[in-house]
């Protein structure tokens, strides 16, 4: 399966909203529901946009292209329907939750400051016919605000991340070098813990909460190192594990394996890093793969098979990988042309990637953001 989709603006980020369809699902045409957050060259001219992405149907062969006819083509057209809530400043990462029954997104704004904002309304009216789409995009979109705002960061960030085992609480880290705690005050307002998270010492660029220890989290930056907190300590004595020299220069992105005590990262030096937790004291990466020419912007475990995961560079391209494909012998003779065997697949046609995620609900399906827009994928790799 293979489509594309554009919006009016590029989106550097976006998440994956869950929907109540059912879980591995199999059966075209597919459905799915996402977040996203657009970048402009002009501050005002930026939105979130609620997204449905149905009629979604399987890539046809040459021959069942040939059987089929102009109407039958149209009928398999895939769909697209965006609602818009106005957004100031380019949204530089976003990403969704559930809390209290209500679909939440916090966004990262380049103007330095963090907004959460209820979707419920906007995944009611993706639903809606074309003219009551249009109308609420006319006459509503602009009038939306934010369920709470945190202004307290001295500079913009990117590094963004839920709890999953914890509902409700976030930490944002911004481009000084701090991280914030947010913990839900009721279900609309949050306290913000004004004392950072003291041990970066550069920007911090991604953060990924455990999924299985709520007070548990992994933080990465341009300072080289990945540091893993326990936000049960005071600010200053939180840093409990700390990889150096993860990588030869900024670590861009990291992602918590939901099943495996494994951490994936991805840096501007072009090398993707396997760490095993139970080992991370050694500071020794578990697997390292150099396929990227780039630097590496996006990763993240498939959320079902512990040993596969994906990756996206600046050279265009997202790699698939199996860490259960083991090598056959010490000289590399099972490698082709120096293709690792763990790489599964690569996908391009995508200008500037920025970012990808799986879909949970969705076995398979990748969809990915780029300067030239979103792709919807599945291979027949995984």
């Amino acid at each position: 399966m293979y489509h594309q989709a554009q919006t009016s603006n590029p989106c550097l980020s976006f998440d994956i909203l869950p929907d109540n369809l059912g879980d591995d699902r199999e059966t075209f045409p597919l459905t799915a529901y996402i977040v996203a957050g657009t970048q402009s060259a002009q501050t005002h001219n930026n939105h979130i946009i609620v997204m449905k992405l149905s009629n979604l149907h399987k890539t046809a062969s040459e021959e069942e292209e040939n059987d089929s006819d102009e109407e039958e083509d149209e009928v398999k057209n895939p769909k697209m329907a965006g609602a818009l809530i106005k957004h100031q400043g380019c949204v530089n990462r976003i990403r969704s939750t559930v809390f209290n029954d209500k679909v939440l997104a916090a966004s990262w704004s380049e103007l330095g400051r963090v907004n959460i904002w209820e979707l419920n309304t906007q995944l009611s009216v993706v639903e809606s016919d074309h003219q009551a789409l249009s109308k609420y995009n006319k006459e509503k979109s602009n009038s939306i605000t934010p369920l709470f705002t945190f202004n307290g960061h001295q500079k913009e960030g990117f590094a963004i991340d839920w709890c999953t085992t914890s509902k409700g609480v976030l930490a944002t880290g911004d481009c000084k070098r701090d991280i914030h705690i947010w913990k839900p005050a009721d279900a609309a307002s949050w306290l913000v813990d004004q004392r950072p998270l003291i041990g970066h010492t550069d920007s911090v660029e991604d953060i990924q909460w455990s999924p299985n220890e709520r007070s548990v989290m992994a933080s990465c930056s341009v300072d080289k190192s990945i540091r893993i907190w326990d936000i049960r300590a005071p600010p200053a004595k939180a840093c409990m594990l700390t990889a150096e020299n993860a990588h030869e220069s900024d670590v861009n992105v990291i992602n918590w394996n939901k099943n495996e005590p494994f951490i994936v990262s991805g840096g501007d030096d072009g090398f993707v890093h396997v760490w095993d937790l139970r080992r991370f004291k050694e500071k020794l990466s578990l697997a390292s793969f150099k396929h990227h020419v780039e630097a590496v912007v996006s990763v993240e475990w498939h959320p079902k098979d512990s040993a596969v995961f994906a990756s996206a560079g600046a050279d265009n391209q997202i790699a698939l990988w199996d860490l259960s494909v083991e090598k056959e012998s010490e000289d590399n003779t099972d490698e082709v042309d120096g293709i690792p065997p763990q790489l599964l697949f690569i996908h391009q046609g995508q200008t500037n990637i920025k970012e990808l995620h799986w879909h949970p609900q969705l076995p398979g399906v990748i969809i990915s953001t780029a300067e030239s827009g979103f792709n919807i994928f599945r291979t027949i790799s995984v």
